[in-house]
């Protein structure tokens, strides 16, 4: 989906969330732009989900601000009608049949749209009458979203939301995303572990690990700027000033450096080769374990700097 020329969707400062002594979520400053299918990707314990929650004021930040939409999070009815909200678990009523969520759906959005709900519904050809506690777990996940994409939001957040689901009906979930997408010109911010699923839907990335973000921007330009070197073994302290090193793997003769410049890249003693949006996302998620590692002893390995490149988070 290409970008629009509105205001960003979600705009963070500083942006925390403690538990106690733990932070879920730290020192977040990003700005998501309005118009794009956004991958929020890391690792388990990373504050995904914690961001979500934010972003769609179930939680109240310990430091620092949020904007949703240019609002506060959850401030008042108007507010929650622009975010459609779906959980990991897509959450249903067990003991309600599918006529009677639409119904609730109708009762508590001033913004229904019913020709739509009973469209997905017709067009998954499921029937009304049944209880959403029979359902697959396939269907209870296109039930969900229909309740989320009905109320007609401006952005939809979805947290994991086809992480239980098998390949088929992964794939089907996220054919319709796509077209209520096209169809409805929503924003998404879409949160998974599934690389390939993010490769399908995804324009702009988002990677968070041990509480912050490691980089964000436009997937094409992300991966435009990232190449995978392989050559002679040296050190990567010695690379021009140009090429920032973002991971690092060595043999006795050889190296490979997964890189990020601008620059052409003139060393004939390189192989360049392009970087995959999987190898980006690994590549970044494991510099925590680099950092934990280099406390140990081992190898220490330079860790990205998202201000040389001008990102629109800054990372403190």
């Amino acid at each position: 989906m290409s970008a629009s020329v509105e205001s960003p969707v979600v705009v963070t400062q500083g942006l925390g969330k403690r538990y106690r002594s733990q932070w879920a979520l730290a020192d977040c400053t990003l700005s998501i732009p309005a118009g794009y299918v956004v991958g929020l990707v890391g690792p388990n314990g990373a504050g995904k989900t914690t961001l979500l929650n934010l972003a769609t004021g179930m939680l109240a930040p310990t430091a620092g601000t949020i904007e949703v939409l240019g609002g506060h999070p959850g401030a008042g009815p108007a507010q929650l009608a622009k975010v459609g909200y779906l959980a990991q678990d897509a959450p249903v009523y067990a003991g309600l049949s599918i006529a009677d969520h639409l119904k609730l759906g109708a009762r508590l959005n001033p913004g229904w749209d019913a020709d739509l709900a009973r469209g997905r519904i017709e067009r998954l050809d499921l029937d009304p009458r049944q209880k959403a506690g029979s359902l697959s777990g396939g269907q209870r996940a296109q039930l969900a979203l229909t309740m989320a994409t009905a109320k007609r939001p401006e952005l939809l957040v979805l947290d994991e939301p086809v992480a239980v689901l098998d390949p088929l009906a992964r794939r089907e979930f996220l054919g319709d995303l796509m077209e209520t997408v096209a169809e409805q010109q929503v924003s998404v911010v879409l949160s998974s572990h599934l690389i390939s699923d993010l490769e399908r839907v995804c324009d702009y990335l988002i990677v968070l690990v041990a509480s912050r973000v490691r980089i964000a921007g436009q997937v094409d330009d992300l991966l435009s700027t990232h190449h995978l070197l392989t050559g002679p073994r040296r050190d990567p302290d010695r690379l021009p000033a140009g090429q920032e090193v973002i991971s690092a793997s060595h043999t006795d003769m050889q190296s490979t450096l997964l890189v990020r410049t601008t620059d052409r890249i003139l060393d004939p003693a390189w192989t360049i080769s392009e970087v995959s949006l999987e190898d980006l996302v690994l590549a970044y998620m494991s510099q925590d374990k680099s950092k934990r590692d280099s406390r140990r002893g081992q190898p220490h390995l330079r860790q990205h700097d998202p201000r040389k490149h001008g990102h629109l988070e800054v990372q403190k």
